[in-house]
């Protein structure tokens, strides 16, 4: 049996070297480990070895190979450089007696055979010249007979290494020598992919794309009614809050004002105000939070949830009466609306009164129809001014390609390229502890818990309503920016908001309103991981192209159906 070899087929510059690899390779012990062309560096210099041998029984040998051409002449090693014409000056015996030192306190230095009862290691060095013929009498002081060996003794070669090793020091024995080969070749040191740090890198990437369309906001300096379209993961959100901080502080020609950020979701003000909150003074706006926030501001409690004329007749008509008897200081030069296809008709009215210029105030909308989650529809009415955003830059490439078939349109997708879209398929029943097993295998994958969410888009998950239980939606929302949490959701208050890696948990059939917006809003919350776990036949009922798109791109993995 062949020695351990470090690589397998080593790839040499000379002949010479490969000749004494092989010799070595075919002499040497099973138990034995031939290391080639190894680099090392330390405070000093760089260093090389031609060949590593660790011996059981022996030590570690370092091996300085030269070739042809080789000669000593009054005590100084030289070569014979055809292509300069000349013998250059060299030092094989220095070269393999720094490399060995090298090599010995880079292995004693390592936490593992420091932390190994071992001891110091027996080593030594020593120079071959396999087509070089020494005189009988050849002799030096740092280079006795016995460290050489030229080409009559490459028969006996192996015997003869292990024979330049005359420290007094003990001998490794198999165990020491199968630690040295581990540090010395790395094995079994491999770094698994740093999600979180590809992850990182192409969101900064996709932060500077996103900062880069906010150049758009330069087009509506002039203009006050403005509604910004885009599908998910456009950064509407981002240039939403970009709108608000430049309109507070004043933007070149104009003064600076004071400005509503408004949105529908709790999660999504919640986010907006930790964003705001690290802001400078001048540049926050006057008001952040959802519409039913704003009504609270101006004293009109709330109204029972189930109660759908409320929302939508009553408390419009209130904050109409009250943002009419609105002193100037309390009201508002613009407004800017995330997430503005979930507004009734009717709340527009209360935010235009509660302009200090109803007729030229600033409204800017930022929408995507096919995320209207909500059976209300309406527009403000007064003119808007459309823009459009068709890139995708949130999402990789890998997950915009699965939801792009609910996009309102085509889409430019310029997110980069992530893992694969998973598609785990499941039956409704099963899907909640399905879905809980796939944060698992994002945990074992190198996801930090702050960085996952797991959002269903029928029932809660029971994690979800414990935290709204204890914490009330304040305190649940706050566990959002936890880093030592998952977060668990549901689709219908994640909209707006982003997580790197998202378990969505189809865990309905399909049949119900919406499902295709709550699908779409869903599979475009994922910034760079995704896996998806349902029933195919209901996630079809969204669009077949969604299927096929999940199918075309992952494996399934086993599932409890």
């Amino acid at each position: 049996m062949a020695p351990l070899l470090y690589p397998k087929d080593p790839q040499f510059e000379t002949e010479s070297e490969r000749a004494v690899w092989t010799r070595l390779r075919d002499t040497l012990r099973p138990d034995d480990a031939l290391i080639a062309n190894y680099r090392l560096t330390d405070a000093r210099k760089d260093h090389e070895a031609d060949l590593i041998a660790v011996l059981p029984g022996v030590g570690v040998i370092v091996i300085e190979v030269k070739g042809a051409g080789t000669k000593c002449r009054d005590g100084q090693w030289y070569i014979w450089r055809e292509r300069e014409g000349r013998d250059v000056p060299i030092d094989p015996v220095g070269q393999a007696r720094d490399a060995r030192y090298a090599v010995r306190d880079y292995i004693e230095g390592d936490p593992l055979w420091k932390a190994s009862s071992h001891g110091r290691i027996r080593s030594a060095h020593t120079v071959v010249a396999p087509f070089t013929t020494l005189d009988e009498a050849f002799h030096l002081p740092d280079c006795p007979r016995w460290m050489i060996h030229d080409s009559t003794d490459q028969d006996d070669i192996a015997k003869r290494i292990a024979g330049v090793a005359r420290e007094t020091i003990k001998a490794p024995d198999a165990d020491a020598c199968e630690l040295i080969v581990e540090i010395l070749t790395s094995k079994g040191r491999r770094t698994a992919p740093d999600v979180e740090g590809e992850s990182a890198e192409r969101q900064e990437r996709a932060d500077r794309l996103t900062q880069e369309q906010s150049l758009i906001l330069d087009v509506t300096r002039l203009l006050r009614r403005v509604e910004v379209r885009g599908g998910a993961g456009s950064g509407k959100t981002v240039l939403a809050l970009t709108q608000a901080r430049q309109l507070a502080q004043g933007r070149t020609g104009r003064k600076a004002e004071r400005v509503a950020l408004l949105c529908y979701s709790l999660g999504l003000a919640s986010h907006f105000r930790r964003e705001v909150a690290g802001w400078n003074y001048k540049q926050r706006p006057a008001f952040v939070g959802t519409f039913e926030a704003l009504a609270n501001l101006w004293g009109i409690e709330s109204g029972s949830r189930d109660d759908p004329n409320f929302w939508e007749v009553q408390l419009p008509l209130l904050m109409s009466e009250r943002a009419a008897q609105l002193p100037p200081g309390e009201r508002f030069d613009a407004f800017v609306v995330d997430e503005a296809q979930d507004f009734a008709e009717s709340w527009w009215s209360p935010l235009l009164a509660a302009l200090r210029d109803e007729a030229d105030g600033g409204l800017y909308l930022y929408s995507d129809a096919n995320q209207r989650l909500f059976q209300r529809f309406g527009n403000p009415p007064v003119p808007l001014v459309p823009l459009m955003l068709d890139h995708n830059l949130r999402n990789t490439r890998q997950i915009a390609e699965v939801f792009r078939p609910l996009a309102p349109s085509r889409m430019r997708l310029e997110g980069g390229d992530g893992p694969e879209v998973h598609y785990v398929p499941a039956s409704v029943d099963d899907a909640m502890d399905v879905a809980d097993d796939q944060v698992e295998a994002l945990l074992d994958e190198g996801w930090s818990p702050g960085s996952i969410a797991l959002l269903t888009t029928g029932r809660r998950h029971p994690e979800q309503a414990s935290r709204q239980e204890h914490g009330g939606q304040d305190g649940y929302w706050e566990t959002f920016d936890d880093p030592d949490l998952v977060f668990y959701g549901h689709v219908l208050g994640f909209k707006g908001l982003e997580r790197r890696a998202i378990v969505l948990c189809v865990n309905e059939d399909g049949t119900k309103d919406r499902f295709r917006e709550r699908i779409y809003v869903g599979l475009s919350r994922a910034t760079d991981r995704l896996i998806v776990v349902g029933d195919p036949d209901a996630i079809a009922r969204s669009d077949a192209e969604v299927v096929k798109a999940l199918r075309r791109g992952a494996q399934p993995a086993a599932s409890t159906t």
